[in-house]
């Protein structure tokens, strides 16, 4: 087992998580605002962030099963 094989772990569950993270923000930035100027739409506005959000997270879980599968082949 090496070092660098937990680093490159631990670089890819950060870069993921990152991503995630700023993603996620920006959707609901955006989702805000566009309920903001259009309380009417709320309801698709809010269908549609909650999609998003799920497949930003399943990216996410998808990133940290590869990374345990990295880690257990080192």
């Amino acid at each position: 087992m090496t070092a660098l094989g937990f680093v490159g772990v631990g670089i890819a569950m950060g870069l993921a998580a990152m991503g995630s993270a700023l993603g996620q923000g920006n959707a609901s930035a955006s989702a805000m605002e566009g309920i903001a100027r259009q309380p009417e739409a709320s309801g698709e506005i809010r269908t549609t962030l909650l999609l998003a959000l799920a497949f930003m997270e399943a990216l996410t879980l998808f990133t940290f099963v590869i990374a345990i599968l990295m880690w257990t082949k080192l």
